[in-house]
């Protein structure tokens, strides 16, 4: 089986992530060959090449840029895939115009609204990452049995792995040894709303006021947040500390895992913190609780009841156990599985 990997490469998130893992599991696979296009000089195309796959770099510099397009055309004409799969959007919509009589999948990773028009209604099977994904997708009009749910997965040693040497935060933030910390990782966008998760953090300070707030992640919201922060007074107790590129080590020092998402695909990064036995505590938010108990839980935007759940988990730390269901190995059987299927 020739599999086409198509991402546009431009940022490094979870969905990259998911791609890297998905291509090298697969790629342990002798009746599979795999090539990836995606941007020159990317992480990951670098990645996915340490992995050990075929990466075509092109220049990608733009979502829809035409040099993409026309370098998908060409490796498409000289591979001949049987399966093409794309991973966002943008490489869905350059893909879909040049891919007429491939067999064509598009993973979708997020819970926002489709458009009346557009490629999401091209492809031969839709990969959701969760079930709240693929009930958006019905509702706009994606007819159910052309949408699979494959959850995304982690490879929990290698987040282990990651974790260390410590990173030792506290030191570099001059945090006392003692104090709790939580700790929320995503970019600064408004779907991930850390504004909530500020404002819980006031209403956490009188309840717990040795904790202090990690935000870990880059984002246009960066300049909103750190104005919000010291309007709220809090410069001591919240932390931006941009992109970490050892988010493992991080997570692995945390009294407790925040997501304070208002929409949420399914949170891959949680599974990280599970992987780590870091107690969590998030928002309902898309597939969120297809991952985690209802105890754990509150309501999206409800930065008083954020403030409370992690003050209580803090009281008593339960680790959730890491299930199995979300690892690395059994996203890329469900993957192969709509493979097969469709061929």
């Amino acid at each position: 089986m020739r599999v086409l990997q198509v991402d546009s490469g431009r940022e490094w998130r979870g969905g990259q992530n998911q791609v890297r893992l998905l291509c090298r599991e697969l790629g342990k696979d002798a009746g599979i060959e795999q090539v990836l296009v995606t941007k020159n000089g990317s992480e990951l195309a670098r990645r996915v090449s340490a992995a050990g796959i075929t990466v075509q770099g092109t220049s990608w510099e733009i979502g829809l840029d035409p040099r993409a397009w026309w370098h998908l055309r060409r490796t498409t004409a000289a591979f001949r895939p049987d399966i093409i799969h794309v991973h966002d959007s943008h490489a869905l919509t350059l893909t879909a115009t040049m891919a007429m009589g491939r067999t064509l999948v598009a993973t979708r990773r997020v819970d926002f609204h489709l458009g009346r028009f557009g490629a999401w209604r091209r492809p031969d099977r839709i990969i959701a990452v969760s079930g709240a994904v693929k009930q958006i997708l019905t509702r706009d009009g994606i007819a159910a049995d052309g949408i699979t749910v494959v959850p995304d997965g982690i490879d929990p040693e290698e987040i282990r792995r990651a974790a260390t040497p410590a990173l030792d935060i506290r030191s570099q933030l001059r945090i006392p040894a003692t104090a709790p910390l939580a700790v929320n990782a995503a970019a600064l966008v408004d779907h991930k709303d850390q504004r909530t998760l500020v404002r819980a953090a006031q209403y956490a300070r009188a309840l717990e006021p040795e904790l202090h707030w990690i935000i870990a992640g880059d984002g246009p919201l960066r300049a909103a947040l750190t104005s919000e922060i010291a309007r709220l007074e809090l410069e001591d107790h919240v932390h931006l500390v941009g992109y970490v590129d050892r988010i493992e080590a991080l997570i692995a020092e945390a009294s407790v895992f925040v997501m304070s998402s208002k929409t949420e695909g399914l949170g891959s990064v949680i599974l990280n913190a599970l992987a780590l036995g870091r107690p969590v505590v998030a928002t309902t938010a898309g597939g969120i609780p297809e991952i985690l108990p209802p105890d754990v839980l509150v309501p999206v935007e409800a930065a008083e009841a954020l403030a409370q759940k992690v003050v209580a988990v803090l009281e008593h730390p339960t680790p959730l156990p890491f299930p199995q269901r979300f690892t690395a190995h059994a996203m890329a059987q469900g993957v192969l599985d709509v493979y097969r299927a469709l061929l």
